[in-house]
C-alpha cells in the first residue's frame, strides 16, 4: 500500500508556512513561507493554501492550524486576520462577518479537493511535541500567544488564553506579543514569559508545559533556568509536524 502523506500548513500573523509530510512525521519536501497577506479575507487565505500546495509534492490529506477559535473547522473568531495590515492595525468590521463563522475545513477541502482539519495553530503544534501522557499543555510565543492542553493524548476543548486579560488591561496577546518583546528586547521580555509560566501554573496543574513558537527560542538562558524543570521548549517546526498526528486526536 503506498503511504499516505499529509499537506500541513501554519498559519500564523507574520507568515504562513507549508510542507508535505509522511506517516512518520518527517517532511518530503523543505518547508515553504509566504507573508502572511493583509488584508486577508477567508478566500483568500484559502487561495494562498492553494498556491503553496501547488509548489509541493502531491498529498492525500491537509492540515491547516490557524490562529483564533476554531471548532470543527469553523472559525468562530481569529483575532490577526479581521485587520487591516496585520496585527495591532486597524480592526475591519466588514472581515469580522466574513470570518465569523467561516467554514475553513469546507473551504479548503473544495479547493483542495483533500479530506481537511482545521484546528488552532496551537493545538497542531502541541500535536507534535505531547507525549501522551498526563496532562499536558503547550503555549506558543510568536505574533501573540497560542495555547493547547492535552490529557492522555486527548485534545481539550480550545480556550482562547491570548484574550484574557493579565494586567493593566492588557490581553496575553498585547503583553507577551512580538511588539512588546521588540519594545523592550529579550531579557525583560523573557521576565514577562516566566510571570505568565508561574501565572498559568495553579491554574492548569500541568505535568508538564511545552513552550514552542518562533520566539521560544528567545527567551534568554538565565530566564529559561529558571522556567522550572515541568517546562521544556520545543522547536517551532511543530506546527507542521504536528500536522500528520493531528489526525489522530
Amino acid at each position: 500500500m503506498s503511504e499516505e502523506m499529509t499537506l500541513a500548513i501554519d498559519c500564523g500573523g507574520g507568515g504562513i508556512k507549508a510542507s508535505v509530510l509522511d506517516s512518520h512525521g518527517t517532511m518530503i519536501a523543505p518547508p515553504l513561507r509566504t507573508p502572511t497577506p493583509y488584508p486577508l479575507p477567508p478566500a483568500l487565505l484559502v487561495q494562498t493554501a492553494v498556491d503553496l500546495a501547488a509548489r509541493l509534492p502531491h498529498a492525500d490529506r491537509v492540515t491547516m492550524g490557524m490562529p483564533g477559535m476554531i471548532r470543527h473547522g469553523v472559525v468562530v473568531a481569529t483575532p490577526h486576520y479581521i485587520t487591516r495590515s496585520g496585527p495591532r492595525s486597524k480592526i475591519l468590521p466588514e472581515l469580522v462577518e466574513e470570518w465569523r463563522f467561516f467554514d475553513m475545513g469546507r473551504a479548503l477541502g473544495r479547493a483542495l479537493d483533500l479530506p481537511t482539519k482545521v484546528l488552532n495553530d496551537a493545538e497542531v503544534a502541541g500535536a507534535g511535541v505531547v507525549t501522551g501522557t498526563g496532562l499536558e499543555m503547550i503555549i506558543t510565543l510568536g505574533t501573540g500567544l497560542g495555547n493547547a492542553v492535552f490529557d492522555g493524548g486527548v485534545l481539550a476543548p480550545h480556550i482562547e488564553v491570548s484574550q484574557g486579560f493579565v494586567r493593566w488591561g492588557l490581553t496575553y496577546d498585547d503583553y507577551i506579543g512580538e511588539h512588546e518583546r521588540l519594545r523592550l528586547g529579550d531579557t525583560h521580555w523573557s521576565r514577562r514569559v516566566r510571570r505568565i509560566v508561574d501565572g498559568l501554573r495553579p491554574m492548569y496543574m500541568w505535568d508538564r508545559l511545552y513552550l514552542g513558537g518562533g520566539n521560544s527560542k528567545r527567551i534568554t538562558a538565565g530566564h529559561r533556568a529558571k522556567l522550572g524543570e515541568d517546562v521544556i521548549i520545543v522547536p517551532n517546526d511543530a506546527g507542521i509536524i504536528g500536522g500528520v498526528r493531528a489526525w489522530e486526536l
